[in-house]
């Protein structure tokens, strides 16, 4: 996978959280418990003797199909489903989740839950900060439908819509193109009374040339 696809910081915990469910290659991480307890364990959000029960994994799922939804609507510009926010809203309750204070003044935020809901909490945290810092919107999905990979847009423009332009660019742009080339081969050309050639569409209008 290509770096420039990464995230700065911490942030990319939360781009291979989102990325633990490869669509395209039919694979999931967290297909059980198993799964999560690894993941969570190799990313440094858990302890190793972390216990892992069936309604932490459903809600380490639905956490990460919720970023997603949000990812998604970074790239396509339409609003996640509010759905997606009440997820987040909810592990962030489970995480309790607190403003903290330093010595020295500095304001963080973290996760006073234990065991998953608290890695999952600090998942959450680290998004907080993303938003703080105003690298959150860049963070987003693949536009391609049967991929919805995770990836940092690093364009100046923030213009980014694939993950991988060769790959899922090419794929869209080839798929317009036939859809464009299979509307104009579904009109029909008639010539009229006089003469005069008239192109008439799918949907029955006409255009005279």
């Amino acid at each position: 996978m290509s770096k420039q696809q990464h995230a700065p910081g911490e942030l990319e915990l939360v781009r291979e959280f989102v990325n633990t469910a490869d669509i395209e290659a039919g694979e999931d991480r967290l297909a059980d418990r198993a799964g999560l307890t690894t993941w969570l364990v190799e990313h440094g959000l858990a302890a190793a003797d972390v216990r892992v029960s069936s309604g932490d994994l459903r809600r380490a799922v639905d956490l990460r199909e919720a970023l997603r939804a949000v990812l998604l609507s970074h790239n396509g510009g339409e609003p996640a489903p509010g759905g997606a926010y009440e997820e987040l809203d909810a592990a962030a309750c489970r995480a309790r989740i607190r403003l903290r204070f330093n010595d020295r003044l500095e304001a963080s935020l973290e996760s006073e839950a234990g065991g998953v809901d608290g890695a999952l909490g600090r998942l959450l945290t680290i998004v907080q900060a993303s938003i703080a810092q105003g690298t959150w919107p860049r963070l987003k999905a693949c536009r391609e439908h049967n991929c919805e990979w995770a990836f940092y847009d690093h364009t100046k423009n923030r213009s980014g819509a694939w993950c991988n332009m060769g790959v899922c660019g090419n794929r869209a742009k080839a798929r317009a193109y036939r859809e464009r080339h299979a509307g104009a081969h579904g009109s029909e050309r008639h010539v009229g009374a006089h003469g005069s050639e008239r192109h008439v569409g799918a949907h029955g209008s006409e255009r005279r040339r």
